[in-house]
């Protein structure tokens, strides 16, 4: 594994919220919300109210930001978070995750709680130097945000609809310049 199971998981979570503001956009309900939440298990505070939906989706230029800023911008970015957020990271265990860390408490804002962990999982892309793991989709028609956890980065595309369409064109093209096939 490339990076410990709460910075995957972090990045996993910062990225679909990001690519839930492309085409076609999810993450428009407070229902929508919640099943973000039990997908990537969040825990803590969840108030479940619009209000709440309307923060973290505030959140999604910010995280954009961040997950494809060079190197040296990421970290100026992850400081000025953190600093933002007065967090104060710990070591924390709870069902079904061992050990891992938080650094805000669990009653924060959702949406503080979301731009932290974020910022916290990216101090290992920072401190690693993985920066390449994190791209803008290869199909030319979509903007979404890629996380290639591959042990051989051969991630390009951000989710199976642009994978398929991208192998059903790339397969008619294969089939256009194929010569005809002997009788």
């Amino acid at each position: 594994m490339v990076f410990a199971h709460d910075t995957a998981a972090s990045l996993r979570a910062a990225v679909a919220l990001v690519n839930a503001a492309e085409p076609p956009v999810t993450l428009t309900t407070v229902a929508e919300l919640e099943a973000f939440l039990v997908e990537h298990r969040f825990t803590g505070r969840h108030d479940g109210t619009p209000q709440e939906l309307a923060e973290v989706r505030a959140l999604q230029p910010r995280l954009r930001e961040l997950l494809l800023a060079d190197r040296d911008t990421a970290a100026g970015l992850v400081n000025d978070l953190l600093a933002e957020a007065r967090a104060v990271p710990r070591l924390v265990r709870h069902s079904p995750v061992d050990w891992h860390v938080h650094a805000v408490p669990d009653d924060a804002p959702l949406a503080t709680r979301i731009l932290v962990e974020t910022a916290v999982a990216m101090i290992d892309v920072v401190r690693e130097d993985e920066h390449d793991r994190l791209a803008t989709c290869d199909d030319e028609s979509c903007d979404g945000v890629v996380l290639d956890l591959t042990r051989n980065r051969s991630r390009r595309y951000c989710s199976a609809t642009c994978t398929n369409r991208n192998a059903q064109i790339a397969h008619r093209a294969r089939r256009t310049s194929r010569p005809p096939a002997r009788r």
